[in-house]
């Protein structure tokens, strides 16, 4: 498994998680994205995205005005 960054200091919401969600979609299942973000209204909107998604929010952290949000990504579903 592997961790990809996603750098998005300076976007505005909405843009952060849909960048998130497009970076997401190049990665394996259980592979992790750490999207690093300075707007404040990212810690709810990424908190609903991985909720309405599946994915896992399984780290967030702050450092001066720097958020970082670590998402492991779903299981893709089987296919039948």
């Amino acid at each position: 498994m592997s961790e990809t960054v996603l750098d998005v200091r300076g976007f505005n919401c909405p843009l952060p998680v849909l960048k998130a969600n497009r970076a997401l979609r190049e990665l394996g299942a259980g592979d992790s994205l750490r999207v690093l973000a300075t707007d404040r209204a990212s810690v709810s909107d990424f908190r609903s995205f991985c909720k309405e998604t599946g994915h896992a929010l399984v780290a967030f952290g702050e450092e001066g005005d720097v958020l970082s949000f670590v998402i492991r990504k779903k299981a893709d579903p089987v296919e039948g």
